[in-house]
């Protein structure tokens, strides 16, 4: 698709140009759309902006950590939900990275709010240079290694285009942690793409990942 749409959270999998491993997190909203990313030293956490700490009474799914790092700073994982933490658990018991996304999206299973809406996942491994993408949806479960090669993205989303396709992909020309959140909040195939507000991503740096978000530019 490369219409103009809402395809709400989004998840990709990528490698720059120059070869290093890129796992990405987009927030798009349109009912909740007062939060920002906190970022800790191994993981990332999506919060409601200060003064609207009341929005978690209304949804209980719109404050979780979305990024992990495990398995001695060489798994990343990043998602669109409190999948994230159980992922990164199993994988730093030493499950595989397979394994582990199958196991917790079915424990979880899709979210319980209005839209019965998927949970979506990305987790990128150096130990073996892997990437993989997860869904589990009212109507399935998908997961995925990803062909990633240098310059190219792959994504998944919540609405739209909520089903894993070597179709959604994009080149990618971001080459660190900053330009690859510009770049899945408003450049390539995501400027059509709705309602950003903030990105987390992570790339792999010095034998391990580095961790940044900021908040799409406000109008």
């Amino acid at each position: 698709m490369t219409d103009d749409l809402y395809i709400g959270r989004i998840v990709a999998v990528a490698k720059t140009p120059s070869g290093a491993l890129t796992a990405l997190y987009r927030v798009s909203s349109r009912s909740f759309p007062n939060r920002t990313a906190v970022v800790h030293e191994d993981r990332v956490s999506i919060v409601p902006k200060a003064g609207h700490e009341t929005d978690i009474q209304k949804n209980p799914y719109i404050a979780y950590n979305c990024a992990r790092i495990v398995a001695g700073n060489s798994v990343a994982v990043l998602t669109n939900g409190s999948q994230t933490d159980p992922i990164a658990e199993k994988i730093d018991q030493g499950m595989p990275v397979r394994d582990a996304l199958v196991v917790s999206h079915m424990a979880l299973d899709y979210e319980k709010d209005d839209y019965n809406t998927p949970r979506v996942s990305s987790v990128i491994d150096s130990r073996d240079d892997t990437a993989w993408l997860a869904t589990v949806r009212e109507d399935g479960l998908e997961v995925r290694k990803m062909p990633v090669e240098p310059g190219k993205l792959y994504y998944l989303a919540t609405y739209e285009e909520n089903k894993i396709s070597p179709h959604q992909s994009d080149a990618f020309s971001a080459e660190d942690a900053v330009s690859a959140a510009n770049y899945i909040l408003g450049e390539g195939v995501f400027a059509k793409r709705r309602n950003p507000i903030t990105a987390v991503t992570a790339v792999a740096k010095d034998g391990g990942f580095f961790l940044h978000a900021h908040d799409a530019p406000t109008e």
